[in-house]
């Protein structure tokens, strides 16, 4: 068994520890699209794991099937309601998403290289940051707020034609400095706790903390909606609520810390299929 760290058990307290080792499973949507839920790792994680597994794995099996069949999987009831927005005209220029993208399906494809160097901007944009400047630049519409309502849901929508496709974010070149930003915020220990991402999702991954079964917090399957919750949510909502977890202040969704978190943790997850909107506990 791994060896958990002194501050994961202050955080356990009197809570017993178990171990599991991720279900032996194939995804295949809608019994037609086969996901790539294990792999090898990228190169550049040669020195910590050998394999980088899905999220999926760790969940049981009631929570994997329903995330199988599309009619199962509550998370579509917001890709839907996306789609309404993807055909609505809004903003000053008369404008909708359609109107220059025409069907959703042409977007298959961009969930899986997101976040991406962006020339114009000179700068690292996520999928949602995206949106908001088609929005604000083309459309002439307000931005929508970062991980919430039509948002995220947008974001759920453009990774559904995207899923069996392979996560290819670039980590080189002018978004380097940014991935640098992200992995330094991985391995660095934060909070009361004293915990970095790395210390559950590296290095104790298989042990249950509390009543969860820690993942390697691969991001592939998100937007994600949670059982616990009972909506979509966004990987900076679940950063936000992970660093708030180890007794630290946090950022906001959105926040350039953030996004270079999300663009290292993706980077993770290369070679993965991209598989939101997916579900977990």
């Amino acid at each position: 068994m791994r060896k958990l760290t002194g501050a994961i058990l202050a955080t356990l307290l009197t809570t017993p520890v178990a171990f599991a080792d991720p279900v032996d499973d194939t995804l295949v949507l809608n019994e037609e699209t086969e996901i790539v839920t294990r792999t090898a790792a990228p190169d550049h994680l040669s020195d910590s794991l050998d394999e980088v597994m899905s999220g999926w794995l760790f969940r049981g099996k009631e929570t994997r099937a329903m995330q199988a069949d599309d009619f199962d999987n509550p998370g579509m009831i917001f890709v839907e309601q996306a789609m309404d927005s993807w055909n609505a005209v809004d903003g000053s220029e008369g404008k909708s998403c359609a109107s220059c993208h025409d069907g959703l399906e042409t977007m298959a494809g961009v969930k899986a290289t997101y976040p991406k160097w962006d020339e114009a901007a000179g700068k690292v944009q996520t999928l949602q940051m995206q949106v908001n400047e088609c929005r604000t630049e083309r459309m002439g519409a307000e931005a929508w707020p970062y991980d919430k309502g039509n948002a995220i849901n947008m974001e759920a929508a453009l990774s559904s034609v995207s899923r069996g496709l392979p996560v290819n974010v670039a980590i080189d070149g002018p978004a380097k400095e940014t991935w640098e930003q992200g992995k330094d915020m991985y391995y660095t220990r934060t909070g009361q706790l004293e915990l970095s991402c790395a210390n559950c999702h590296e290095d104790n991954y298989g042990n249950m903390i509390r009543a969860d079964h820690l993942s390697q917090g691969q991001i592939n399957g998100f937007p994600v909606y949670r059982l616990k919750n009972t909506k979509l949510n966004g990987s900076h909502s679940r950063f936000k609520g992970c660093i708030r977890d180890t007794r630290a202040e946090t950022y906001k969704p959105g926040s350039p810390e953030f996004i270079a978190l999300e663009l290292y943790v993706t980077s993770r997850g290369n070679g993965l299929s991209v598989e939101g909107p997916s579900i977990r506990n």
